[in-house]
């Protein structure tokens, strides 16, 4: 571990959304906020889109760490399931196991809850995270649990979180009376180069760090780049280069471990060789492949591969002048 060489009390860049980490960028904290006035005003239905790994879900944690003992909470995960197993999920993150996952019971039950807090002047929020993976019956399903109010309030105030594609959905006109419940959409876009760097010293100094930046002038720049500005990227790309740095005995991380993480974390080194499309499939159905355009064996070093493409075409050529005498 590079904790004590680098002078840190914890890991800077874990897999967790813990809320301590976050780090604000300005698209972060403009999302935050209109999150928590949308609850504030009692709106119902809100929504956070953004791509996987912009944070979205330390954010949501953040949000309802400032309700809390004001808030009855649940945040479900689970969103590859039916309405029936939605429900089930829900009610046992409020602590209520139902057994017999009777649909019409389950309801009840909620509702009940519902009333409960509410009487106790309490809001009553839930979350649902990577809501992009449900399905159609099931997003009306949720939408339906909006239609507990009061003349004068909403009784549940609902959050869907998830990447772009929820958005793609929530446009479907099958969802439009869902997306006309939805007063704000708040939104995650990637870090830039400066957001970067201020999100990895962030990171540092939660961690305990307190001296001389560990990342050299202009490195953010080819960090920013390879991680896309994503967060999780991020935090994984630092992981290594501070994890390298230490095995190198490099208090400052420069150019050259940055270089050598990228080499170390490029997965197209490890994808599947594309070999070229046999030569058959480079003739119509209806024609005979030229004499000798046999598929080649093996992957091909692309000299070989160019040499292979000429001597095919000078084979096409002498095929054509074949089959028809008046092409020269």
């Amino acid at each position: 571990m590079f904790l004590k060489f680098y002078g840190l009390r914890e890991q800077p860049f874990g897999v967790t959304p813990d809320p301590r980490f976050l780090y604000l960028s300005p698209g972060h904290r403009e999302a935050l906020a209109s999150l928590y006035y949308g609850i504030d005003s009692g709106r119902g239905f809100l929504a956070l889109i953004g791509k996987p790994g912009t944070g979205k879900t330390t954010l949501l944690f953040q949000l309802l760490e400032k309700f809390r003992g004001e808030a009855r909470t649940a945040i479900v995960f689970q969103t590859q399931c039916n309405s029936r197993e939605f429900m089930r999920f829900l009610l046992a993150e409020l602590g209520c196991e139902i057994l017999d996952q009777d649909f019409v019971r389950m309801h009840d039950e909620f509702n009940r809850l519902l009333l409960q807090e509410a009487r106790a002047g309490r809001r009553f929020i839930i979350v649902v995270d990577e809501a992009q993976n449900l399905d159609l019956s099931v997003l009306e399903t949720i939408r339906l649990l909006s239609d507990f109010e009061t003349p004068r309030t909403k009784l549940l105030q609902i959050i869907l979180a998830g990447q772009p594609t929820l958005a793609d959905k929530l446009a479907s006109s099958k969802l439009s009376q869902l997306r006309q419940r939805i007063s704000l959409f708040g939104g995650l876009s990637p870090l830039s180069s400066q957001e970067t760097e201020s999100y990895v010293n962030h990171r540092l100094r939660v961690a305990g760090y307190g001296g001389e930046p560990l990342f050299a002038p202009g490195v953010m720049r080819v960090i920013t780049d390879f991680t896309e500005g994503i967060p999780r990227n991020i935090n994984n790309f630092c992981f290594n280069a501070l994890s390298l740095g230490c095995a190198l005995g490099e208090r400052l991380i420069g150019m050259a471990v940055v270089e050598e993480v990228i080499s170390d974390l490029d997965i197209t080194k490890h994808i599947s060789e594309v070999r070229p499309a046999p030569a058959a499939s480079l003739w119509s159905s209806h024609s005979a492949a030229p004499a000798g355009a046999s598929e080649p064996e093996g992957a091909l070093s692309p000299m070989e591969a160019r040499a292979y493409m000429q001597r095919l075409a000078a084979q096409l050529s002498d095929w054509k002048r074949r089959v028809d005498p008046t092409e020269s």
